[in-house]
């Protein structure tokens, strides 16, 4: 039997990912997304798009009255880490208040079975290697203490409106539809678009830094069956790749994904967490028959494959920086 279900960030990245798995379940998926970050050619054929802002309270709730929705998938964000220290107001509209927004309309609607949300490693912080869910969050920047503060809300909701949620904590996630040009966030997309427009790939610091870069086929597959398996309901799993590489390893993957003798220009070090990886064992319990382990490099060059296609894509300096102080240079001289 079908169910309705409300995907947001349905035009980004993992959003659009997820929403495929969806629909190939048999649900009807209403897709909500203002394509600040993503592209409506990236919506997948059978949702019913919807154009608009988590932020729009009314729209919310008109959406959740309109179409009683069984399960929600809480996907959208601006998910940049470094950048979020100088946009504080736009990281908290965007990544808590609109999330209280889809929240409130759940509770109130009382036909959601299931609330999913993608929140982020961001909320652990420094030094808890390997991450592990029985870890306490200590997030060290805005965007982490934003996803934390809705992980905590969706822990009240159940407790005080018995609202079920499911929160997976993604990692690195890249793979096919990503944003090219976003300057920010996703090294990965950042280093195959420099690549396109003839430029060296930019590091911060000396690229010792290391992630543990996840293929979307590892994730996006777990998150779309989470809704079918209520004994994972109301826990938080970690989810992505096992593996840590140094941002200079990866440098020298990407470059030989894209057919380019690697070229590096180092800028300087940032105020980052250094080591971020995280541990799996609760999610390979749950959901263990859905993950691949798809390779760094066999996802690089899948990844690889789809972006030559797709060409560079031009990325716009963020509008809108509320503080400049301490800023990376790079990002700085984008403001001029």
């Amino acid at each position: 039997m079908q169910s309705k279900v409300l995907v947001t960030g349905v035009a980004g990245f993992i959003g659009s990912h997820v929403a495929a798995h969806l629909l190939k379940q048999g649900h009807q998926v209403v897709g909500l997304d203002d394509l600040s970050g993503g592209f409506e050619d990236h919506v997948p054929h059978g949702v019913q798009f919807v154009r608009g802002s988590i932020n729009d309270d009314a729209l919310v709730n008109r959406l959740f009255a309109e179409h009683q929705f069984a399960y929600v998938f809480h996907l959208a964000a601006y998910a940049a880490e470094g950048l979020s220290h100088f946009i504080k107001r736009f990281n908290y509209t965007n990544n808590l208040l609109g999330s209280v927004n889809l929240i409130n309309a759940a509770v109130n609607t009382g036909s959601v079975k299931c609330f999913v949300f993608t929140s982020s490693i961001a909320v652990y912080g420094r030094n808890q290697l390997p991450m592990s869910e029985a870890a306490v969050p200590q997030p060290e920047d805005p965007y982490g203490i934003a996803k934390y503060a809705v992980e905590l809300d969706l822990k009240e909701a159940h407790e005080m409106f018995g609202l079920n949620h499911v929160i997976f904590r993604p990692h690195n996630v890249y793979g096919e539809n990503q944003n090219l040009g976003d300057r920010y966030r996703n090294v990965i997309g950042i280093f195959m678009n420099q690549i396109m427009q003839g430029q060296p790939m930019t590091i911060f610091g000396d690229g010792s830094q290391t992630r543990a870069f996840s293929f979307i086929d590892d994730v996006a597959p777990v998150i779309a069956a989470s809704i079918t398996r209520p004994e994972a309901y109301n826990q938080v799993f970690n989810v992505g790749a096992d593996k840590p590489y140094s941002v200079a390893e990866l440098a020298n993957v990407v470059a030989k994904a894209m057919g380019v003798p690697p070229q590096i220009k180092k800028l300087e070090a940032r105020n980052e967490v250094v080591h971020a990886y995280s541990a799996h064992d609760k999610v390979q319990k749950y959901f263990g028959d859905l993950i691949k382990n798809v390779s760094l490099e066999e996802g690089v060059n899948r990844m690889a494959v789809w972006a030559k296609k797709t060409g560079a894509r031009q990325g716009q300096p963020f509008e809108g920086i509320e503080v400049s102080k301490n800023m990376p240079p790079s990002w700085a001289k984008l403001l001029k």
